[in-house]
């Protein structure tokens, strides 16, 4: 067998025809081409799997299955990870861009610096016709060397988590729960890594995310409905989205190698993302009571 390239790049989807063979094209148009792009089908009733068999058919590094039944978004994600070889690791969504240097870019950062956990880029906002309509102003990077200074920057500083998007050290990544099954579920595995190590912001707009109607966010407001597009099996439940999120960070702080007095320091900004004088700490606070009262 063959050696494992030393990227993989893993795009879950579930009814993306309609913006699939951007996304895959973006992919293989890359100036760094060693990978493996791995295609993860969560039972799509619309022209997905044609899409993606074409694909896999021109391309040997295109590998695709199909999951029998809607395991959830969160499941889906996870199952891209479990079916990695490489050193390293990239979320793909069917519905965003990269530019052709983007892969380029973030390995050879990588490369250049061990303590980087993930890299990422500048991210450019696309409509549902590709045109550029803006460039994210919040995005957020964790350079700081005391652990608890980046995860401040990740729970306490306005951004839009998509460096998840970005290419991670496998190996730090499995050492986190991966992509949980709860609303937030981006902000927390951040909040991670950033405990894990440093994450690098490349400034080059290398990155276009679509906005489009059809995007979780914006098909899914309510937090019982996000939370059902994770997980099927949730379906109909209460939520408690704030409470998952703060016992989830205290979860990463609790199981990260970290020195005793960093350990108090994350703990404290952990404390201070509660009413703290932040964009939204007096927000969390009115959610926690909010649903602890029903």
């Amino acid at each position: 067998m063959a050696a494992p390239p030393p990227l993989s790049i893993g795009l879950p989807v579930h009814n993306g025809a309609r913006y699939l063979a951007a996304a895959l094209g973006s992919l293989l148009d890359q100036t760094w081409g060693d990978y493996e792009l791995l295609i993860q089908d969560n039972a799509s009733t619309d022209d997905t799997g044609e899409i993606c068999q074409a694909f896999a058919a021109a391309d040997a590094r295109v590998h695709y299955r199909r999951n029998p039944t809607n395991l959830g978004a969160a499941r889906n994600y996870m199952l891209t990870l479990e079916r990695a070889r490489g050193r390293f690791f990239k979320w793909a969504a069917h519905d965003d861009v990269c530019a052709p240097g983007f892969l380029a870019a973030c390995m050879a950062e990588l490369a250049a610096r061990p303590e980087l956990v993930l890299c990422h880029a500048r991210s450019l906002r696309i409509d549902a016709d590709g045109r550029v309509t803006g460039e994210y102003a919040n995005e957020v990077e964790a350079l700081d060397e005391r652990p608890s200074q980046r995860f401040r920057r990740m729970i306490r500083t306005p951004h839009y988590c998509i460096p998840v998007f970005g290419i991670h050290r496998i190996e730090t990544l499995r050492r986190t729960p991966g992509h949980g099954d709860h609303v937030g579920a981006d902000r927390n595995l951040l909040a991670e890594l950033a405990l894990l190590g440093k994450i690098r912001l490349l400034p080059e707009p290398l990155f276009q995310r679509r906005d489009h109607a059809q995007s979780s966010i914006s098909a899914f407001r309510d937090e019982r409905a996000r939370r059902a597009w994770f997980d099927p099996a949730q379906a109909g439940r209460r939520t408690y989205p704030t409470w998952r999120r703060l016992r989830e960070y205290a979860a990463s702080i609790r199981r990260a190698p970290l020195a005793p007095g960093d350990r108090l320091a994350c703990l404290t900004e952990l404390a201070g993302w509660i009413g703290g004088r932040h964009h939204t700490g007096a927000r969390n606070a009115r959610l926690l009571t909010a649903e602890l009262l029903g």
